[in-house]
């Protein structure tokens, strides 16, 4: 079986097997490469980007958009002190923490009511490090994201610590609507009588390196082509196979067939009268005495 898997005309498609399988696997990681390049950049090009009024970008009423993960925006507005709350296990250069979250309603003046942003103030190490809400209005400008819902459970749903900045979560702190997103703050000046804070006094400023990872399917055509280029390498491993498995079974068929046609007769029978024999035993021709012949020799024979 060796010997024939190694025949000049399986050593061809073994090598073209070779090359089809090493070629598709390194395209296909080629492409896995610029899919996740695609999503770094994208988010990094937004995270630069100048930024944008917030009402230009979405509104209250609007769930979030899409294409613009990562966009800096700006608003004003007054803090919602009383929906502050903190988000455990973020990370800020190799350290585990809390995020500080608070609401800003967003208005221009005198805000009664109006739905609100929720603004990551900053980072601490411990909740207990995590300075009071503050009060008054603001000016924040700062990186846009989602609402996230990976289904983390929440295991003190009674205290002030989230798993994860979750709208559905955070709404049920304030009495007035949310937007469908929340802001990470760059930079939040006070915009009330001189003494008030800006509330990241006291907190490390999350940095655009903090941010969540890009959306999954961003350059989704990418990691479509590398999907494609895998299966075709497995696909051309499956024809090899099935192509050498063929060739062993005739193989052996072959053998088979050989050994039973050396070692066995057929046909074949005995001759009378010099008779020719046709594979039953029957005879076709002959040279023996026919009927006639016979009587005509007994009359002879009887002559005196």
């Amino acid at each position: 079986m060796f010997r024939l898997l190694l025949s000049p005309r399986l050593i061809g498609l073994h090598l073209l097997v070779l090359v089809a399988t090493t070629a598709a696997a390194w395209l296909g990681l080629w492409q896995y490469d610029a899919w996740q390049l695609s999503r770094e950049a994208e988010a990094a090009s937004l995270a630069n980007a100048a930024p944008k009024p917030l009402d230009a970008v979405m509104s209250a009423d609007d769930p979030f958009p899409g294409d613009v993960i990562g966009q800096p925006v700006r608003f004003s507005g007054e803090w919602v002190g009383k929906g502050s709350f903190l988000v455990a296990n973020r990370e800020l250069e190799r350290r585990t923490g809390y995020w500080v979250v608070t609401p800003v309603a967003v208005c221009r003046d005198r805000c009664h009511g109006d739905p609100a942003m929720l603004v990551v103030r900053g980072w601490v190490d411990r909740p207990t490090d995590a300075p009071r809400p503050p009060v008054g209005g603001v000016q924040v400008t700062g990186w846009l994201q989602p609402s996230e819902g990976t289904g983390r459970k929440d295991q003190d749903p009674g205290d002030d610590v989230l798993q994860e900045v979750r709208i559905a979560d955070a709404i049920q702190r304030v009495d007035q609507d949310l937007y469908g997103g929340y802001v990470i703050g760059e930079q939040v000046v006070s915009t009330t009588a001189e003494g008030s804070t800006d509330g990241t006094t006291g907190l490390e400023p999350v940095t655009p390196a903090s941010l969540p990872e890009p959306e999954k399917f961003t350059a989704l055509r990418n990691l479509l082509y590398a999907l494609e280029w895998w299966v075709f390498g497995a696909f051309a491993l499956f024809v090899w196979w099935r192509w050498c498995s063929d060739a062993v079974r005739e193989k052996q068929v072959v053998s088979t067939g050989s050994t039973t046609g050396n070692g066995s007769t057929t046909g074949g029978g005995s001759t009378t009268g010099g008779g020719s024999t046709t594979g039953n035993g029957s005879t076709t021709g002959g040279g023996g005495p026919t009927d006639g012949q016979e009587s005509r020799a007994a009359e002879v024979a009887s002559i005196p």
